[in-house]
């Protein structure tokens, strides 16, 4: 099955992405969703757009957590929908739908990561000390918290505490031990307790 003809219709809506807060561009219920979906794998390209509408906005918001990077997200859910559409003939029933693309976007934002850690051979500190976290005063929410994890805690925080895979999940997904999920999990909890400590006393 080749790409979707509509795939150029797809890139232009993904200039809009960024500024769409809802969970999607359009809602149909679950129902509709497999009817969709199995049009879809028929070659229905109209189904697989009702798909693309329905999902974009938790897409983009996974590659988003992940990435912290609004450019490379958006990039990522389009990456997501094509190996989607390209799949489409393996995904059976026996779970959700919307689960099955979570976990596509889930892989294809972790791969860009270390794209992008390649390319750039970007280096965090781990172990930054709390204490050299800069007070400046301005208002930090919890997404921009999360956002200034160091890569790796924030990618086990966002699976662990925003999309509520396990640990042993969340350690299949980055190749690593359970109990190091475990670890990186808790010192990212630490570190977003110690930012929003700050930014309370700072109100």
């Amino acid at each position: 099955m080749g790409p979707p003809v509509h795939n150029a219709n797809v890139s232009r809506k993904a200039a809009t992405i960024v500024s769409v807060p809802e969970p999607g561009l359009e809602t149909i219920d679950s129902k509709s969703v497999m009817q969709c979906v199995r049009a879809a794998q028929e070659g229905d390209t109209d189904a697989f757009e009702k798909l693309y509408r329905h999902f974009v906005g938790l897409v983009y918001g996974v590659c988003l957590r992940i990435l912290a990077s609004p450019a490379d997200a958006e990039d990522c859910a389009q990456l997501t929908f094509t190996k989607a559409w390209a799949q489409l003939d393996r995904f059976e029933a026996r779970s959700e739908f919307g689960t099955w693309l979570h976990r596509i976007a889930v892989n294809e934002a972790l791969m860009e990561e270390r794209r992008r850690k390649r390319r750039f051979q970007l280096v965090r500190a781990q172990d930054e000390p709390e204490s050299e976290k800069s007070g400046t005063g301005a208002a930090l929410d919890i997404e921009a918290a999360i956002a200034d994890l160091p890569m790796r805690r924030r990618h086990v925080f966002v699976l662990k505490a925003v999309y509520g895979y396990s640990h042993e999940e969340v350690a299949d997904f980055l190749g690593i031990s359970s109990g190091t999920a475990r670890a990186h999990y808790h010192q990212a909890r630490q570190t977003l307790m110690g930012v929003l400590g700050q930014e309370k006393q700072h109100e």
